[in-house]
């Protein structure tokens, strides 16, 4: 069995989003591994901008996709997002909100946490 995955604070990582279901295992949680190459540790709360920005960059995650099982994502939808998609989405001013308690800590080997906390979900 896996260890525990921790969170940027240091604590168990919490679950990210089953509705819609994310994470590079599809398990609902921000975990990574060495086959996530991309890093989809960023527990984020999607916007209209980030879905904009997202979309003109390359990666459309507003359109479904059924053959994916993936209904497309909505403002206010969480998902687990890519590190560096995350710090782009910052220097574009269009990052979404993060959810620290289930952001993974590998996710500070490209983001500082000082970014992070600048995005950070209220509460």
């Amino acid at each position: 069995m896996m260890d525990a995955s921790l969170n940027v604070l240091g604590g168990t990582l919490a679950p990210c989003s089953n509705q819609p279901l994310t994470g590079f295992f599809r398990d609902g949680c921000c975990n990574t591994g060495p086959e996530d190459s991309g890093r989809h540790t960023v527990c984020v709360v999607v916007t209209a901008e980030f879905l904009a920005l997202s979309k003109y960059l390359g990666n459309d995650l507003s359109t479904p996709r059924p053959e994916y099982r993936f209904a497309g994502l909505k403002p206010g939808d969480r998902w687990c997002l890519c590190a560096a998609r995350f710090l782009q989405a910052a220097q574009e001013f269009a990052a979404p909100q993060v959810v620290l308690e289930a952001t993974h800590q590998r996710t500070l080997d490209i983001v500082p946490m000082e970014l992070l906390r600048s995005h950070a979900v209220p509460g």
